[in-house]
């Protein structure tokens, strides 16, 4: 005999009744189905204890709250970060390896970020470097250079501020002169 009551909101269950549902809903708000089958990925494994230990009264609603916020986070950082946010599959190349246009082009572009980071004031530099060299958490940036986490938050967002100013005024496929390469 079973001993969950019938009617129960096992996690089963629920994932089968609104997984279709969640992932158009997410697509809506996203644009992009791959990243709302991620997103709906991570709400699920967020809830997914709760659902288990029956903490709450409509998982549903939990699961399209949490799942929600987590696209709101996405568009937030995609704002943020643009640069680092990945194309769409349909848009990859289906090419194995790249031509040498693109070759010489990724190089250049590679120059350019390399420069506008060495042009980063040093604390947001470091800070830019620990996150997405190192991966570290912004907690862990901070333990590691005794600073506050709001500090490290604040330095990350300038470095990302910054680079993408510096970025976008470089005109596309030109370097900056020697000259402007020697100023500090």
């Amino acid at each position: 005999m079973s001993e969950k009551p019938p009617g129960s909101r096992d996690f089963a269950s629920l994932y089968r009744a609104t997984i279709t549902p969640l992932r158009r809903h997410l697509a809506r708000i996203l644009g992009n189905n791959t990243e709302a089958q991620d997103i709906a990925h991570d709400a699920y494994a967020r809830i997914f204890p709760m659902v288990e230990k029956q903490a709450a009264e409509k998982p549903e609603a939990v699961l399209y709250t949490t799942a929600r916020r987590l696209a709101f986070n996405r568009l937030k950082r995609r704002r943020i970060a643009p640069f680092a946010s990945e194309p769409p599959v349909e848009e990859l190349n289906a090419s194995p390896a790249p031509g040498v246009v693109q070759q010489v082009m990724a190089r250049q572009e590679l120059r350019q970020l390399e420069q506008a980071i060495a042009q980063l004031p040093e604390g947001c530099r470091t800070v830019l470097l620990l996150r997405k060299i190192e991966l570290l958490s912004h907690q862990e940036i901070a333990t590691r250079l005794g600073i506050a986490v709001s500090t490290v938050e604040k330095q990350h967002a300038r470095a990302l501020r910054l680079l993408r100013a510096n970025l976008a005024r470089q005109p596309e496929g030109t370097q900056p002169s020697a000259a402007t390469e020697a100023q500090p």
